[in-house]
């Protein structure tokens, strides 16, 4: 009895074309466009990607203000152009960021009552510590 063939590493991370991100479709044709580009290009996409990656860490640790996950995924998307693994890993970002919207787009009325309620009493639990505590709300 014959074992069925595996799947190559493309095949393991490839959807069929009608369930794709619109973002993903988007990456493919511009990684397409990008490869045409001089070799100086190249290098200063690959460096502005690390250098974004790199600033959206810093700005992910504690006590820095900043969108740091935003920064890496832009820095992730630079490096996508030129390198497989970036690729998947900012493919796998899309599909779960999409998973996520369609979770919070067919999630039902109670569902979605019950989020709201726990947002405003996290709000609320916020304002009275800063209230309690004396924490200033503006770095004044």
């Amino acid at each position: 009895m014959a074992s069925p063939p595996t799947p190559n590493r493309e095949q393991t991370y490839s959807e069929p074309e009608e369930g794709k991100p619109e973002l993903l479709v988007k990456l493919e044709e511009r990684k397409e466009r990008h490869s045409e580009r001089g070799l100086p290009a190249r290098i200063g996409v690959v460096v502005l990607g690390v250098l974004l990656v790199l600033v959206g860490a810093l700005m992910s640790g504690p006590g820095i203000p900043g969108p740091g996950i935003v920064v890496i995924l832009i820095g992730l998307s630079f490096l996508a152009l030129e390198f497989d693994r970036a690729e998947r890993l900012l493919g796998w970002a899309i599909r779960a960021a999409d998973r996520a919207k369609d979770r919070a787009e067919n999630a039902g009325r109670a569902q979605k009552i019950a989020m709201a309620l726990a947002g405003l009493l996290v709000l609320g639990a916020f304002v009275a510590a800063a209230i309690l505590w004396d924490i200033p709300l503006l770095p004044v």
